[in-house]
């Protein structure tokens, strides 16, 4: 379950504000990569591009070497927020996408990986009565129980405390050794690009250009000194983009 994901010559504007410049990235079948950058620099706007949720002013997105104009059919995006529908139970919710992506017997599938993803006893409480954690949880089992080959994940975990950021990061670890899904996944936490992905891109400030590629040499998961050294690469990379993004 995975798909080549190529974004090319990407360029968008608001108004009078270059938000891209002409971005390039791929990601391989399968493969993790983290895209890091300072606030504001166009990451999120990106992934909207990415999902087909917002045109580019010039450029292309391509699954598979061909044009993707079922990008939603094929996509899934997570976003910052669990965006958990608050007059649906837990296990409703984590049936939408597979809903809509025709998936036999949703409904019994989402129960089955609300206990898979630890959410066992709150299949029927609604999204008000659940920790930020169990909500991300139910918005991580939604997303994988789509079955969508390639998945854009928007900063997930930002607002979680630094405990549950980990366990979450484990699940997600399990569930792409699983699903063996393509993911780009947006972060502005060097830590996490450490842990999660198995290449990192960085962008300067806005607008995003260039990106610098930090390559991860371990596999996971990672020592503690393999994480330490690429968050390191990380940091100094964004220095230097922050650097070049002063004097442009």
């Amino acid at each position: 379950m995975s798909a080549e994901l190529a974004l090319r010559g990407l360029v968008l504007g608001r108004g009078e504000v270059a938000v891209l410049a002409g971005v390039d990235l791929t990601v391989a079948p399968g493969e993790v990569v983290a895209l890091v950058g300072p606030s504001g620099c166009g990451k999120s706007t990106l992934l909207d591009v990415a999902a087909g949720l917002v045109p580019p002013d010039a450029g292309e997105v391509r699954l598979d070497g061909g044009p993707a104009p079922d990008r939603p059919g094929r996509l899934a995006l997570m976003p910052q927020g669990d965006s958990l529908l608050p007059w649906r139970t837990l296990a409703d919710n984590v049936a939408v996408g597979a809903r809509l992506a025709g998936v036999p017997d949703a409904a019994a599938r989402a129960r089955e990986a609300v206990t898979r993803y630890g959410l066992a006893g709150f299949e029927d409480h609604y999204p008000h009565a659940l920790s930020g954690g169990m909500r991300q949880r139910a918005a991580l089992a939604r997303t994988a129980l789509a079955g969508r080959p390639v998945w854009l994940l928007d900063e997930p975990f930002g607002a979680l405390d630094a405990l549950t950021r980990a366990e979450l990061h484990a699940e997600v670890a399990d569930v792409w050794a699983r699903l063996r899904p393509t993911v780009l996944l947006v972060t502005h936490d060097p830590d996490e690009a450490a842990v999660l992905a198995d290449r990192v891109l960085v962008s300067g400030p806005r607008p995003m250009g260039r990106l610098v590629e930090v390559a991860v040499p371990e596999a996971r998961p990672r020592t503690p000194a393999a994480r330490a050294a690429v968050r390191e690469h990380v940091m100094d990379a964004l220095r230097a983009q922050h650097a070049v993004g002063r004097t442009a």
